[in-house]
């Protein structure tokens, strides 16, 4: 018996009736976004490992153990992009977009971490990712963090809120990984083996550490806010004053800190309670040293990525209603000459009623069955044609989801009458 295909663990098809609530979802959320003046770019999925391992951290867990990595052909080592912001620095910096120039950009697509599958966590997911390089004030902090909850606001997504911290310069961030190193060490005895490992290599990551059985020993650890400089903690201040000031709502939270390198000042996350444990919606922060990194020019940066699939779950929690899928009408045709005229009254459909979706009955079929997959298509209305309306020259309309009666329109009537009643 030959066995049927599965996806791959941990990537999903998306099928018709959701996709749906993703083309709702992202066209909003492109709308808000464009409407601050960001515009979109298009970017590979497949990257120089060399980006990543550079941007991200060699010792980070996604650089580590999360990353689809080959030697393609060439003998390159090749890696499926396991976020956005490295690739979108990439461009900038080989297309000249950063050269005496401010950049505000934002793109969408699929992201892939070798991770375990669960709940709002997958192998191959997607983001929306929002960056702005070569703005230095904590304005432009504001600004994309004021962009998200209009974006909020637009879906009546009302389950999250805004946790916000500061992991301050490179200088102090490393003071403050030495002080962290010290302070875990004196209590080795009480940390998991993930956070042992993350001892010497990446010892902030213990902070984000979902063990409940570490959060006493993380609650005493030393407070990243006491160790920022007095630029990033007047940045910080200037920040919160302007989010105030904007009625945004937020909570600082000192043990936030973000999984990935680059990092520094400002980080947040708009978090919930609807998903179980996968709580981070949006995350994101600034990365001012980055574009030097990768070998541009010194440019202050920040940007957030949000998980698609993770709001589709949190819109649908809150009971966030979609476009229908259904087509407006379906065109039923019994009789060779009634399906030879078929074609020309749905395409004249197409031309006269903006956006109107026209399914057409294909494959024959008596007139009773195809008003049974006129019903099980959704359609608001079926439009008949048969000898006698090809002979009158009009068509019949048939209510499917209301009382209304049904009736024979002379066929110059029907844009009219049927434009009228879908609008």
């Amino acid at each position: 018996m030959q066995v049927k295909p599965q996806p791959i663990r941990g990537m999903n098809d998306t099928l018709p009736d959701a996709a749906v609530t993703w083309r709702f979802l992202e066209t909003v959320v492109r709308e808000v976004i464009e409407s601050y003046g960001y515009r979109e770019i298009r970017l590979p999925l497949l990257e120089q490992t060399e980006l990543f391992a550079r941007s991200i951290g060699e010792a980070t867990d996604v650089v580590e153990k999360e990353m689809y990595t080959f030697v393609d052909r060439d003998g390159d080592s090749i890696t499926l992009r396991p976020e956005a912001t490295a690739s979108m620095v990439r461009a900038g910096i080989s297309n000249g977009l950063l050269h005496n120039q401010r950049q505000k950009l934002w793109t969408n697509g699929p992201m892939f971490r070798h991770e375990k599958p669960q709940k709002g966590r997958y192998r191959q997911f997607h983001q929306i990712d929002v960056e702005a390089m070569g703005f230095a004030g904590p304005d432009i902090d504001a600004e994309l963090i004021i962009l998200c909850a209009r974006m909020w606001q637009r879906l009546g997504i009302k389950r999250i809120w805004l946790e916000i911290n500061s992991l301050g310069s490179s200088e102090t961030r490393e003071i403050y990984r030495n002080a962290l190193i010290k302070y875990f060490s004196s209590v080795k005895n009480q940390l998991d083996d993930d956070s042992i490992r993350r001892l010497e290599t990446n010892p902030l990551r213990i902070l984000d550490s979902k063990n409940p059985d570490l959060q006493g020993v993380i609650e005493q650890a030393p407070n990243m806010l006491e160790f920022l400089d007095t630029e990033s903690e007047a940045h910080f201040s200037q920040l919160k004053v302007a989010l105030d000031a904007a009625g945004i709502e937020y909570r600082v939270n000192s043990r936030l800190v973000r999984g990935l390198d680059y990092y520094n000042r400002t980080v947040f996350e708009w978090v919930t309670d609807a998903l179980g444990s996968q709580g981070a919606v949006c995350s994101g922060g600034r990365y001012d040293g980055l574009v030097q990194k990768l070998g541009g020019k010194t440019t202050p940066a920040i940007g957030w990525a949000m998980g698609v699939e993770r709001l589709v779950m949190l819109y649908q929690t809150g009971g966030g209603q979609s476009p229908s899928n259904s087509p407006d009408v379906y065109l039923a045709m019994v009789g060779e000459p009634a399906e030879r005229r078929g074609m020309d009254v749905a395409e004249r459909l197409r031309d006269e009623i903006a956006g109107i979706k026209v399914e057409m009955n294909l494959g024959g079929g008596s007139f009773k069955s195809q008003l049974k997959r006129a019903d099980k298509s959704g359609a608001q209305y079926a439009l008949v044609l048969g000898d006698d309306e090809i002979e009158n020259n009009c068509i019949g309309l048939k209510p499917l989801r209301s009382d209304e009666q049904q009736c024979s329109l002379a066929m110059e009537r029907l844009i009219d009458t049927l434009g009228s009643k879908l609008n």
